[in-house]
């Protein structure tokens, strides 16, 4: 049998702000790594921007994957941050 979905009524006050919290953190995450991928030349993002931007919009996991994996470190940039 399977459970009933919750619907915005039956959630505590604690549940709603946690569900607005996580989607306000997703949001600012996708905004992130949108204006990140505008501003950064081709070349140091590895792989083509266009799948990163859509891999962007996967929740929470998208964003943070470009911002781990999608950005080069160029050696002179490690280097001044040491």
């Amino acid at each position: 049998m399977m459970a009933r979905k919750k619907s915005w009524r039956d959630m505590s006050n604690g549940q709603r702000f946690m569900l607005m919290l996580s989607g306000a953190l997703n949001l600012t995450l996708l905004i992130a790594a949108q204006r990140s991928l505008a501003r950064t030349p081709d070349a140091q993002i590895r792989g083509k921007k266009v799948l990163w931007r859509a891999a962007s919009f996967i929740n929470f996991f998208g964003p943070v994957s470009y911002f781990l994996f999608g950005r080069r470190r160029d050696a002179a940039v490690v280097a001044t941050k040491r």
